[in-house]
């Protein structure tokens, strides 16, 4: 009897489909085994994420002042000035499994890095929250100075010589201990006056320090050094102690380092001011800041921003250097004005306030 072509296929069809059920069931056991794997598997690494904004022209859960000035009088604003923060997550003794490393490495609103960069050893990390508590402190400090010295208050300095670097040619003219006094004969009473002064010659250019030595004045002359960005500099390590007609307190206790001097600077300016800059807008930002109002760059921005578009800002102050990592990250809806200067971030408050906003310099 002759079979038809029509039948002979079937036997082998019932081959292929055991031979797909015996594929896929592999590649079932296979997945849930990953996914198994995932949640269990630990992972040393730190998970960071947007974290709290802080208004510093508002009040903390007693209704006190954030930001509490005594000395002058102050003004209330109708707007808020939000420092923001960045929240780094590690899993404590155990740590983040595989998973969720990876769902944070593919989030948009998360990052990855390893633990020890963060942490460290924990002589490491205890020695970092050390500084960056240091660095807090020393960054209030720096925002009233340029605060105060931008509202035309001149706040007086000791400015005594700690070290130098090691290209400095001030090695050997200048000493620890030394008090600055003057340079080129004009006198130095602030941190403002001797950074001018050092800033506006050329690098390369001879330099007469005089300092206090041993209750003598003694004046040294040598060649400055150029920044790296075409400003001179004397390579010489200045601690300053400042002489405040002012008392600020800032109430808060969870954060850390220096990125939050920006907004304490203008929080300062607009609560020693009768103006109201703000007229209702809602600005945050970030940047370091020094003693002269120079604003300086820092780190996790891209999570800063994310953090102050959740907290309802429309405008958000950025460091100039950190527009490279402010390009295509900007979150919808908010916009980014680069800032220089103390002077540069005050008059954008101000006429956000305004809302003369057209030119404001962005990224």
């Amino acid at each position: 009897m002759t079979t038809t072509d029509a039948t002979a296929p079937e036997p082998a069809a019932d081959h292929h489909a055991t031979r797909r059920g015996t594929v896929m069931s592999i590649t079932g056991l296979a997945t849930s085994a990953l996914i198994a794997l995932l949640t269990v598997i630990p992972s040393p690494y730190a998970i960071g994420s947007a974290g709290p904004t802080f208004d510093t022209l508002g009040t903390d859960t007693q209704g006190e002042p954030l930001v509490q000035i005594e000395g002058a009088p102050t003004y209330t604003s109708s707007g808020e000035l939000r420092l923001t923060t960045v929240s780094v997550s590690r899993a404590g003794a155990r740590p983040f499994t595989l998973g969720r490393v990876l769902a944070a490495w593919a989030s948009s609103r998360e990052y990855v890095v390893p633990q020890e960069q963060v942490y460290g050893t924990p002589d490491e990390e205890e020695a970092a929250q050390e500084q960056a508590a240091q660095e807090w402190i020393s960054s209030q400090e720096s925002a009233t100075v340029s605060a105060l010295e931008a509202l035309g208050h001149p706040v007086p300095a000791t400015l005594t010589v700690v070290g130098m670097s090691q290209s400095s040619n001030a090695a050997g003219a200048l000493e620890a201990e030394d008090a600055i006094v003057a340079v080129d004969g004009e006198a130095t009473d602030t941190f403002a006056e001797l950074a001018a002064a050092v800033g506006a010659r050329e690098p390369g250019d001879d330099i007469a320090v005089t300092v206090v030595r041993d209750g003598e004045e003694v004046t040294e002359t040598f060649a400055t050094l150029d920044d790296g960005s075409g400003t001179a500099v004397m390579g010489v390590y200045i601690d300053p102690e400042f002489d405040l007609p002012i008392d600020v307190t800032v109430g808060i206790d969870r954060v850390g380092g220096p990125s939050a001097g920006l907004m304490f600077s203008l929080g300062i300016m607009d609560r020693l001011t009768e103006e109201d800059e703000l007229h209702g807008a809602l600005v945050a930002g970030t940047g370091t800041i020094t003693a002269d109002g120079d604003v300086g760059p820092i780190g996790g921005i891209r999570m800063k921003m994310i953090g102050a578009s959740d907290a309802g800002a429309e405008w958000f102050l950025a460091p100039v250097e950190n527009c490279a990592d402010v390009t295509g990250n900007i979150p919808d809806g908010l916009h980014v004005v680069a800032v220089d200067t103390l002077e540069d971030a005050y008059e954008a408050i101000t006429r956000i306030g305004a809302g003369d906003t057209a030119d404001l310099p962005g990224c």
